[in-house]
């Protein structure tokens, strides 16, 4: 047991040498070279915040190590000129080139040698937009049957669509994609009395919407009052009755401005400054010039007319106002648009081109003095209330046309028919004057083939003969049954009458826009001499009796009475007894 404990001793020692010896050795491995040297790394700034629209800006990088390294995020939104270089100092550009509806941040990590890294935080606000959607126009504007209207639209986005609050709009096309495109919006038909709105709505996602405003008026044709004047009373003082009581004896340059197929077509030649002079010098003071216009239209659709044809009705007017001629411009039969159409049906459409005519007329012809007269029809076919109803919107139509284009056309007299101008009708229909904002501006017209047996029927009819003699004292005893039996001198007293009371004695003037009788040229001898005769004596006492009552007389003439080719009198009986009736 002994030697035992002195072995196990003897272990203890041994072991206990071994291990101190142990330890010293790995105490002296541990001892540590010189410390290594660290690397300095600044960056410049380290908080980047980008506007909703982007752009770009710099960090500065400086750093004495060899090289330097950023760790790019994983982003498809910040651009960087550079990820890495061995420059001391250095500069990178981050840029954003689009816009972000959530806000959105991410982080740079930039190493240097044996530096603790740097981080910079770029972040960039959000925008309420991604895309930009534009369309050429803020809005459309069509007439009653609106052609289609182009719009283009431009966008960045992925797509667009169209779309609107009514449903009186079609478009081409309702859907698009990136880029510009054309597509066309058509109206149908406003067949209504008043004007409509409505509104487009362009839309993209991530996008503004863009909204063009959209109108229809009720009227078929375009505005054509586009160069309004301030109201102008120069050379305008005269009023209605002022005017009438200088016009002595009118003459109908007929059958020419208002001939189907141009101003020769019906046989007459053009009219010529010398024979209105020649006009003058036979003792016709006015003159009326019936007028065509529908068939000048240089377009149709929108009832435009040839500027050659206004500067041809012009030059006319003109040529009669350097005479100190009064001169009234109608619109005339014209392919009876109007005046075979006062119905109903036909209201607004007329309507529409009676204003588009009467702005153009009007504003080309506003600089003319008082000595210019405009009319609204030739002799309107009208026959009860209903259809009187219509004439009066016509007439109103025309008045707010001429007035509207201002300048001397705010204080220019204007003429209106009676229905069918017609003295009974007109007595009977016309119980009040359209509206015109300046007081004592207006005369009614009306015209005389009476008794039309007399004066127009080329032969016999079912309801009556035809007249060669008209007056108490021209009645033939030979060929009796040619004698007028009714509309003789007491017939024209009465009617003339009429329009005195009506209208005259009320400081209306009415103007006897046509008379005439036929030529029966077809007899001979005693019987042609008594008819000649008569006929004269109808055109004395008419003018006359007119002059009496205030009413002023328009001889009807298509070349007949005066030569138009060499300026002669071509019927000397007949100016007499009219200069005769109309000299007081």
């Amino acid at each position: 047991m002994k030697r035992l404990n002195e072995y196990i001793s003897v272990c203890v020692f041994v072991l206990s040498i071994i291990y101190l010896g142990g330890c010293k050795k790995s105490a002296s491995q541990s001892v540590s070279p010189d410390k290594e040297k660290v690397n300095t790394l600044t960056v410049s700034p380290d908080t980047i915040e980008f506007q909703k629209e982007g752009g770009s800006t710099n960090i500065t990088i400086q750093t004495d190590a060899e090289s330097w390294n950023i760790s790019k995020p994983a982003s498809d939104w910040l651009v960087l000129s550079s990820t890495g270089g061995t420059k001391k100092t250095d500069t990178v550009t981050l840029r954003v080139n689009s816009k972000t509806i959530e806000p959105r941040n991410t982080m740079l990590t930039i190493t240097a040698g044996n530096t603790k890294p740097v981080h910079v935080i770029v972040s960039q606000l959000s925008s309420d937009y991604l895309y930009s959607l534009t369309s050429d126009r803020p809005r459309i504007d069509y007439i009653r049957t609106g052609t289609p209207a182009a719009l283009h639209i431009s966008t960045d986005a992925p797509q667009w669509s169209i779309a609107s609050d009514v449903t009186w709009l079609q478009f081409s096309q309702a859907t698009g994609n990136t880029g510009s495109t054309a597509i066309n919006v058509t109206a149908s038909d406003n067949t209504g009395t008043d004007l409509r709105t409505g509104m487009i709505t362009v839309s993209a996602q991530y996008t503004p919407p863009v909204q063009i405003a959209v109108s229809q008026t009720a009227d078929i044709y375009p505005n054509y009052n586009i160069s309004p004047l301030e109201p102008d009373a120069a050379g305008m003082t005269s009023d209605a009755t002022e005017i009438a009581a200088r016009i002595t004896l009118g003459l109908n340059i007929g059958n020419t401005l208002e001939a189907i197929g141009g101003e020769t077509a019906w046989g007459n030649p053009r009219i010529t400054k010398s024979f209105v002079d020649f006009a003058k010098q036979c003792g016709f003071n006015a003159i009326r010039l019936p007028c065509s216009w529908n068939q000048y239209m240089a377009n149709s659709s929108t009832a435009q007319l040839k500027t050659d044809w206004l500067n041809r009705v012009k030059d006319v007017v003109q040529y009669c106002v350097d005479d100190d001629q009064y001169v009234i411009l109608n619109i005339h039969w014209d392919g009876g648009w109007l005046e075979n159409n006062c119905t109903v049906a036909k209201e607004a459409e007329n309507n529409a081109k009676q204003r588009a005519f009467w702005e153009q007329i009007a504003t080309h012809l506003r600089d003319f003095d008082e000595h210019l007269l405009f009319a609204s029809a030739n002799e309107p076919n009208v026959a009860d209330a209903t259809q009187m109803a219509v004439l009066y919107s016509y007439h109103q139509t025309f008045i707010n046309a001429v007035r509207a284009t201002g300048g001397k056309n705010s204080y220019r007299v204007l003429v209106i028919q009676g229905p069918s101008t017609d003295i009974e009708t007109t007595n009977k229909l016309m119980l009040t004057l359209p509206t015109d904002k300046i007081s004592n501006r207006l005369m009614v017209e009306i015209h005389y083939y009476t008794p039309w047996n007399f004066c127009g029927l080329t032969e016999d009819a079912s309801w009556g003969k035809m007249f060669y003699y008209w007056g108490k004292d021209y009645h033939s005893t030979t060929d009796p049954t040619r004698n007028a039996t009714w509309g003789e001198e007491g017939t024209v007293d009465t009617n003339f009458q009429l329009m005195k009371t009506q209208f005259v004695d009320k400081g209306v003037p009415v103007v006897l826009g046509e008379f005439s009788a036929v030529r029966r040229s077809s007899l001979t001898g005693a019987a042609l001499t008594l008819h000649l005769a008569s006929r004269a004596y109808y055109f004395k006492y008419v003018t006359q009796q007119a002059r009496a009552d205030g009413i002023l007389p328009f001889f009807w003439d298509t070349g007949g009475l005066l030569s138009r080719t060499n300026n002669t009198v071509l019927d000397q009986q007949a100016l007499d007894a009219l200069v005769q009736g109309a000299t007081k």
